[in-house]
């Protein structure tokens, strides 16, 4: 998500076929991603693993990670409520639930 940002900033910039102004428009993209941005990347990024390691789906992830915003981990009871929403579980053969 960080490196997307970066790239996005990055093609601001004008276009060049040297190599030390392509260095330095790379390193100035990346400097450029504000920390608060970075820190909300790893904390989504921290949603989703934790979706994966409860055995979700990529679309099951993604709902779930959408819905609940408050905490790097999920909520102990979501599972029912994305079984109230209609959200059933995908082809993840592994999921403890």
């Amino acid at each position: 998500m960080i490196w997307g940002y970066a790239k996005r900033i990055y093609r601001l910039n004008p276009e060049s076929s040297r190599e030390d102004a392509l260095e330095r428009n790379t390193l100035d993209a990346l400097e450029q991603v504000p920390l608060d941005s970075m820190r909300r990347f790893v904390i989504r990024a921290h949603r989703f693993a934790d979706a994966y390691r409860r055995g979700l789906d990529g679309a099951q992830a993604a709902w779930a990670v959408r819905k609940y915003k408050g905490h790097r981990v999920l909520p102990p009871d979501f599972l029912k409520e994305m079984e109230a929403a209609g959200i059933r579980r995908g082809g993840n053969a592994n999921a403890g639930w």
